[in-house]
């Protein structure tokens, strides 16, 4: 047999089956020697090795009904329920998971989107052994490996463990075992001779710099360490993982965080093909649009399913809605006309047989199921309040250089000038390292620039929101005690329910309003930050990536805040839908800054063009 580290031959060869079969053979007769009971808990694909880890997430408990052949390559899963912490998050419902087929998963903030990624990726439902799940929900480990060696590890460690499969199911079932082609198949696929290869163009397109590159501006190689990355590029190590690994059910939960533009339009050129399936949570409309065939939402306990991506799946439900509108509206005309004549027939012998007839017909109408009025999410807005005028500018940058070491040839940026005035409406862009979120760093005053001078207005206040905002929220609170501690001097009149309206009109569900913010989800923390800001009344919003953690409802809010905000803004953000309806100017961030001409889909063009993508914007 050859070892391990050749690429395994087809299913097919006589000679490779030959060899397996001796193998097996002396490997079933030492077992039997042992005495020593077979381990058959491994699965066929189980990528992740985090079973165990998932499956403990404070109360989450999930059943279903497999009703698809177990060896199809989709999933049809009946009477499918999920609760967490006793609460039903879905309940009697069908999950249908085609391959080939790219789920977006929609829903509000709260739903339950990410416990049932969990739920997926622990297997607590019955996905057949044959389906490899990996679900992308934290960063890459501190180690002593580097990017590229991490990702290409996990690979390897996979290709042995699916060529020792290849022996156990040898022993166990035969080499006429169906399983056998699946895992054939899946290491032809891997093909460890284009390792390197294939991890580093998947490492380059998501923002990693060639080995040896220079890092004067910022970033990491792909011979970097990951302990000696941050968060975010450990989170796009993770990310590049699981796309190398390509999983027969990847999920993703929310996979441009971390992303600049750049990186973010190179992943979803990179997702439009995948072959297997995807289930995605992403608050980025131009991201569902470019990756995903289905929308699968998650409302009123069910899962919803609809052809087509994001802008598809609006038309086609408007369209339906207005046909289901109509429907109902007859069906209750029938209804009352029905009644109105029951009522009319009195005791009249001659009518009574009449109006007992209509009351059937009423009766049945009811037992069939009565057509509903379309379900609409509860639309929640808000604003930001008139702090007072301002002269401008609010701030003023005249030819300012900056670099953390404090040395001329380590600048990000020199001869920056600009002023942001009470009107504007300013989105900083340009790639990771390059200085967008340290130029926000020194408009607050957290960092002091190495030449040029800084000026700020007079009482000036700034509301900033920054990726790790809602780190910072004490999580034993709830959101009333954390609001009213913050603010109960500015209004000492306001009592429980005074604050209870001010957190609902944040989008606060008022059953999270006494409990722990820790058991709020990361869509809800961030309203409650935005709570905080918008109470603090600013002339300046500096906004580093405020989507992160957002529904499409909350981006749509927060644009219609920021449009009627009467103060300057200033936003970092990688999703074009808030910046398509907020930016009136692109400032571009890459060893400098400059004005970019044209509106962010322009940008978006330009990108594509750039770097060849085959998708059209």
């Amino acid at each position: 047999m050859p070892p391990k580290t050749a690429r395994p031959p087809k299913k097919g060869s006589k000679a490779d089956l030959a060899a397996k079969e001796a193998k097996a053979a002396k490997k079933a007769s030492a077992n039997d020697n042992s005495g020593e009971p077979e381990d058959d808990s491994a699965t066929v694909f189980d990528l992740t090795g985090l079973k165990g880890a998932i499956a403990d997430d404070g109360g989450r408990q999930a059943s279903g009904v497999l009703i698809s052949e177990p060896r199809a390559r989709d999933i049809k899963i009946n009477a499918f329920s999920l609760s967490l912490h006793s609460s039903v998050l879905v309940e009697d419902t069908v999950l249908e998971l085609n391959h080939g087929s790219r789920y977006g998963l929609l829903g509000r903030n709260g739903c339950g989107k990410s416990t049932f990624l969990k739920c997926l990726a622990a297997k607590e439902v019955p996905i057949p052994d044959h389906f490899d799940v990996y679900l992308l929900d934290h960063e890459a480990p501190v180690t002593d490996m580097s990017a590229l060696e991490y990702v290409v590890d996990s690979a390897q460690k996979e290709v042995t463990r699916l060529e020792a499969l290849v022996e156990d199911i040898l022993v166990q079932d035969g080499p006429d075992s169906p399983l056998l082609q699946d895992i054939y198949e899946r290491l032809d696929e891997m093909d460890p001779t284009t390792f390197e290869t294939r991890a580093s163009i998947i490492l380059v397109g998501l923002g990693f710099k060639p080995s040896g590159a220079s890092l004067a501006d910022g970033g990491a190689t792909v011979d970097k360490k990951t302990k000696d990355m941050s968060g975010g590029w450990r989170m796009r190590v993770a990310l590049s993982r699981a796309l190398f690994l390509a999983p027969s059910i990847l999920l993703l939960d929310e996979p441009t965080n971390h992303l600049d533009l750049e990186a973010c339009v190179w992943l979803e050129d990179y997702l439009a093909t995948y072959p297997k399936i995807l289930v995605c949570v992403s608050h980025s409309q131009d991201f569902l649009n470019g990756v995903c065939t289905h929308m699968m939402v998650m409302q009123q306990q069910r899962l919803k399913y609809w052809t087509g991506n994001y802008d598809a799946y609006l038309k086609t439900k408007a369209a339906q809605d207005v046909n289901t509108i109509k429907l109902f509206k007859k069906q209750q005309e029938e209804i009352q006309h029905i009644k109105e004549f029951i009522a009319s027939c009195g005791t009249y012998a001659n009518l009574v047989r009449q109006a007992k007839s209509r009351q059937k017909i009423l009766d049945k109408m009811e037992e069939d199921g009565l057509i509903e009025m379309p379900y609409e999410e509860p639309r929640f807005q808000f604003k930001f309040a008139d702090a007072g005028d301002l002269s401008p500018p609010l701030i003023s940058f005249s030819e300012v250089a900056f670099s953390y070491s404090g040395v001329k040839k380590d600048y990000l940026f020199q001869d920056v000038s600009f002023g942001i005035h009470p009107k504007s409406r300013l989105c900083l862009v340009g790639p990771n390292g390059a200085g967008k979120s340290t130029l926000l760093k020194l408009i607050v005053g957290d960092l002091s620039c190495t030449e040029g001078t800084i000026s700020r207005r007079s009482g000036l206040s700034i509301g900033r929101f920054h990726q790790h905002s809602a780190d910072v929220l004490d999580l034993a609170k709830t959101p009333i005690d954390y609001i009213s501690s913050k603010f109960q001097l500015r209004y000492p009149a306001n009592r429980l329910e005074e604050w209870r309206a001010v957190v609902g009109t944040y989008g606060i569900p008022k059953e999270y309003h006494m409990e722990p913010i820790s058991k709020l989800s990361d869509g809800l923390k961030t309203r409650l930050v935005f709570c905080e800001i918008a109470l603090n009344k600013p002339h300046l919003l500096l906004f580093d990536e405020p989507t992160n953690a957002a529904d499409m409802e909350m981006i749509d809010s927060m644009a219609e805040a920021i449009r009627a905000f009467n103060g300057g803004v200033l936003v970092i953000s990688h999703d074009f839908r808030l910046l398509d309806q907020v930016a009136d100017e692109i400032w571009v961030v890459n060893h400098g800054l400059k004005v970019f001409d044209g509106n962010i889909r322009d940008y978006k063009k330009s990108l594509k063009a750039k770097f060849g993508y085959k998708k059209a914007t």
